[in-house]
C-alpha cells in the first residue's frame, strides 16, 4: 500500500472505489479541482488527465480494516463508492457482500470517531440508490417515502446509509447519502465498466443482437449519465452543511418508456455503424425476475437541486450517443 503524505493546505478527499464505474468519474472529476485527491481501490489503475489537484493512488483492500484505516489517515472528506464485484446481483449470493457493502462502511466510521476531535468531524459522502425504498409507487419519489427494500443488496445499502446518518446525528461525522438514479455511461476504463441494462443494450447492439424487453417497453426508469452522476458529488461537497445527516435523490428526472429508450439505442448505433437498427423485442421473462423490475421508478431531484443548484445538464439522446461513441471505441 502506498501513500504520501497531505499536499499543503489543499483538503485531502479520498474517494474509496476510485477504480469502479462511478468513483473513476468522481476522481476525474475532483482532479480539476484544487485540492488534495486520494484514488483508493485495491487496483487503483484509472487513468486521471493533469489537473490542479495533487493526485495520489492508494492501493489497498478495504475490506482489510488495517488497510482502510491507513487509506482514511488525515481525510478531510471521505466519498464511499466501493462496491463488491458483480454489483446487485452478486450480493444475493455472495456471503462477502456484507462485508463489504456494510462492513467497511462500519469501519469507517468507528475509525472516524476515534480520530482527534480537535480536526472536527469529516465529512463523508455515500453513494446510495433510490432502489433502497423497495416497490416504488405510482409516479416519482421524492425521497420522503418509507424504505422497504426488498432485494438483499438494497437491504444491505440502507443499511450501511442508516450508520453513517447515525454517526452524523451523533456529531462523529458530517454524512450525506446521495441515492441514484440508474445511472449510465461508457465508462473510463476497462475496470470501471458499467454493468447496466444501457450499455448491456448497447453492446448488444453493436454486436448486431436484437435488445430484447422482459415487458411490453411502458416501464419507465429514471436514466443518468455518468458525468452528471459526478458533478452532483462536488455539488455535494460544496454544500455539505445544509445536506449532512439526509439522503437525498439525485436523478434527471425523466421518465423515457425503456422500450423507446432501448429504440433510441439502436438508431443511435445504427448511425454509427451504418446498419439497420436491430429489432427491439419483448421475450417471457425468467421465472426469477425480480417484480420491480416490471415497476416504473422515477425520481424527483427538487430537493438537491434547491439546496445545491446541481441538475442534470447531458439529455438522453446526447448521454446515449457519447455511451455508444464510447463503447463503440473500445470494443
Amino acid at each position: 500500500m502506498v501513500l504520501t503524505t497531505n499536499a499543503g493546505d489543499r483538503p485531502l478527499i479520498t474517494v474509496l472505489g476510485a477504480s469502479g464505474f462511478v468513483g473513476s468519474a468522481v476522481t476525474a472529476a475532483l482532479a480539476r479541482r484544487h485540492c488534495h485527491v486520494r484514488a483508493v481501490a485495491r487496483r487503483p489503475n484509472v487513468a486521471i488527465q493533469p489537473g490542479p489537484a495533487v493526485v495520489e493512488k492508494c492501493a489497498a483492500d478495504l475490506s482489510d480494516t488495517a488497510q482502510l484505516v491507513h487509506a482514511l489517515k488525515d481525510s478531510d472528506a471521505v466519498i464511499h463508492l466501493l462496491l463488491n464485484d458483480g454489483g446487485w446481483r452478486a450480493a444475493e449470493s455472495d456471503p462477502d457482500s456484507e462485508r463489504l457493502n456494510v462492513g467497511v462502511m462500519r469501519a469507517l466510521l468507528e475509525e472516524l470517531a476515534a480520530r482527534d476531535g480537535r480536526r472536527g468531524p469529516a465529512l463523508v459522502l455515500y453513494a446510495g440508490a433510490a432502489s433502497q425504498i423497495g416497490v416504488p409507487p405510482d409516479g416519482p419519489i421524492d425521497g420522503s417515502e418509507p424504505d422497504e427494500p426488498e432485494s438483499v443488496y438494497d437491504r444491505q445499502k440502507l443499511a450501511a446509509e442508516r450508520l453513517l446518518k447515525e454517526a452524523s446525528a451523533a456529531g462523529v461525522v458530517k454524512g450525506v447519502s446521495l441515492r441514484l438514479a440508474t445511472v449510465f455511461g461508457p465508462g473510463l476504463g476497462p475496470r470501471a465498466r458499467d454493468r447496466g441494462v444501457v450499455t448491456a443494450m448497447v453492446r448488444r447492439a453493436l454486436a448486431g443482437e436484437p435488445l430484447t424487453m422482459w415487458h411490453d417497453g411502458s416501464v419507465r426508469r429514471d436514466l443518468i449519465y455518468i458525468d452528471d452522476v459526478a458533478r452532483s458529488f462536488l455539488a455535494a461537497l460544496d454544500h455539505s452543511g445544509a445536506l449532512a445527516g439526509r439522503h437525498w435523490l439525485v436523478g434527471a428526472g425523466g421518465n423515457e418508456p425503456l422500450g423507446r429508450v432501448f429504440s433510441m439505442i439502436a438508431e443511435s448505433v445504427a448511425a454509427r455503424t451504418g446498419r439497420p437498427p436491430v429489432p427491439v423485442t419483448p421475450v417471457a421473462p425468467p421465472d426469477d425476475a425480480p417484480h420491480t423490475d416490471f415497476k416504473s421508478l422515477t425520481l424527483d431531484p427538487s430537493r438537491f437541486r434547491k439546496v445545491t443548484g446541481w441538475e442534470a445538464a447531458v439529455a438522453l439522446p446526447e448521454a446515449l450517443d457519447r455511451t455508444v461513441a464510447g463503447l463503440a471505441a473500445n470494443r
